[in-house]
């Protein structure tokens, strides 16, 4: 095991012990846990895309391969290497091999620059820098950029680039010559691998400034995924269609290893329609995640099709327009929620839980000894249920510090390990059980003349005007309030205006202080590099139109 002294923080061994006792925690590496569901499913299809299509033969012959190749090139275990890839099913196979190479991947995004990647990858010490050639922005060359007075980034790693490109493919480490050598040397790597050591190193979900490092163990992570394949009822049967990236959080936990865990089948699609459907409808999935991103074309005459198909369709990164929600159960499939972060935590409806709750909560955690509590932001102190407070957590696969901060974990957690998320929930009663309703983010506030309001809860009352796709509301400078709500709206037709608006709040007796008082109209709303809303670039815009308003009076 690596000494991580200072700069991981481990989980108590109490607590390592009791999940191991009540079978949550395994007792293999993530590349070994892959090994045995190849060994149980070998010719059932384990990865499908455009490009081709892996049984788990295949998948598990071939990253040995990689593995061998990158033991070769002279990486050791331990090795940092930063990921900058998209959605394409040479990730898949690049993943693994590192992983059985006992490489840890750095899981960046293929749209970091180097603001983000400089700082990163030294913070990780990476050894190698794994970039998708096939991207309209050169990674390949930015790969080369990086490695200028870097003090350990020594391999630049390729996968769908030209054999003349700079640095090594991924591709061109199979060879099916070796394969006897290449079990043997994953066998050989493995066996010096720590199942409670560090696998994989994720990325905080923060918009602006570099992210925090999260450190994610063999034997947690692995865990995290099945207990999210065993919650939507996942087995060997199971086509799950993932089109978020999936060198991320979501795209590894929700996607690789929750459907590599039960022996099911990863349909790797991306963001774009005009690649997605034709591939969803040809492929048959039985399950699909939703991002954000996908929602106004999911709700679209051509998804339908595939949506008829469907078990389940998985919601996530936004509320869901009851809409979009009514138009998935009309096909017949069951819509839900997922909540979940790169720190651990993972919460869903599941199948069997209310409708009401599926529409309009994310559930319950995964795990039995996934503990939440609803505390007073900046106290310790919970609120009473029903109430909306800060969400924090513990339990089997949620993190006890990032990498390298002992000064930022001394405020991120409580005294008693309670990790503190940031977001406003409320635990409602739904139908007599528990469910979690997201109410928002403890900075997501507009303070207008002293009077709080939650910018998400005014999305939902918006969302239910039939004349609205999509809203982010956001603070606007007001010289005399300090600040008053600005709503940015994507219309399912054509705008309506600020007097329509306000009668529909009126309908729904929603206090005036609450309401927009400015409407910018948009054809999409812009989205981080994972989907999600980018609230901090609407909030920069309109501060910017006001101040430009305001000189020219």
């Amino acid at each position: 095991m690596i000494d991580w002294a200072g700069r991981v923080v481990p989980f108590p061994a109490e607590l390592v012990t009791r999940y191991r006792a009540e079978g949550l925690w395994g007792d293999n590496t993530i590349a070994t846990e892959l090994h045995r569901t190849a060994s149980r499913f070998p010719d059932r299809e384990a990865v499908v895309a455009s490009a081709g299509r892996y049984t788990y033969r295949e998948l598990d012959e071939r990253t040995d391969q990689v593995a061998l190749g990158l033991i070769r090139l002279g990486f050791e275990p331990g090795n940092r290497v930063v990921l900058q890839l998209t959605n394409r099913p040479e990730t898949v196979l690049a993943w693994y091999g590192l992983l059985k190479a006992g490489l840890i991947p750095v899981c960046t995004l293929a749209a970091h620059r180097a603001h983000e990647i400089g700082a990163i990858s030294r913070l990780a010490e990476a050894v190698g820098h794994l970039v998708d050639g096939g991207t309209s922005f050169d990674l390949v060359s930015f790969a080369v950029e990086q490695q200028h007075d870097h003090p350990t980034l020594r391999h630049i790693l390729t996968v769908g680039a030209d054999p003349d490109a700079k640095g090594v493919r991924i591709e061109d480490l199979y060879d099916v010559d070796t394969a006897a050598a290449a079990r043997a040397a994953v066998r050989a790597r493995q066996s010096h691998v720590d199942p409670d050591d560090v696998a994989v190193f994720q990325l905080s979900g923060g918009t602006t400034g570099v992210p925090k490092v999260i450190p994610r163990l063999h034997a947690e992570y692995w865990y995290n995924a099945r207990a999210f394949a065993e919650a939507w009822e996942w087995d060997e049967t199971t086509r799950d269609a993932h089109l978020i990236p999936l060198v991320h959080n979501a795209g590894v936990v929700c996607g690789m290893h929750a459907v590599h865990s039960v022996g099911g089948c990863l349909i790797v699609g991306t963001a774009a329609p005009s690649e997605a459907l034709p591939l969803l409808v040809a492929e048959h999935p039985t399950d699909i995640l939703i991002g954000h991103s996908h929602y106004t074309w999911a709700s679209q005459p051509e998804f339908r099709p595939v949506a008829e198909r469907l078990r389940t369709v998985i919601f996530s990164g936004a509320k869901v327009p009851p809409a979009l929600f009514e138009a998935v159960e009309s096909a017949g499939a069951v819509p839900g929620q997922l909540f979940g972060m790169g720190e651990g935590l993972c919460m869903v409806t599941g199948r069997s839980a209310p409708r009401q709750a599926r529409l309009s909560t994310v559930g319950a955690p995964i795990s039995p000894l996934d503990e939440i509590r609803v505390l007073e932001p900046g106290t310790e102190d919970e609120v009473a249920k029903g109430e909306v407070g800060e969400l924090a957590c513990r339990g089997p696969y949620t993190l006890h510090g990032y990498y390298d901060l002992p000064g930022h974990n001394a405020v991120a957690f409580t005294s008693d390990g309670f990790y503190r998320t940031g977001d406003l929930v409320a635990i409602r009663t739904i139908e007599g059980g528990c469910h979690v309703s997201v109410e928002g983010r403890i900075k997501d506030l507009i303070n207008r003349g002293g009077e709080k309001i939650s910018a998400e809860e005014v999305e939902l009352l918006l969302l239910q005007h039939p004349g609205i796709q999509s809203a982010a509301v956001v603070a606007m400078p007001d010289e005399r309030l300090g600040e008053r709500a600005c709503a940015y709206l994507v219309a399912t037709d054509q705008p309506i205006d600020l007097v329509e608006l306000r009668r529909h709040l009126d309908i729904l007796g929603v206090a005036k202080f609450k309401w927009p008082e400015r409407l910018e109209w948009r054809t999409a709303l812009p989205l981080t590099p994972v989907g999600k809303l980018d609230k901090k670039r609407l909030s920069a815009e309109i501060g910017a139109l006001v101040t430009a308003e305001q000189r020219t009076r």
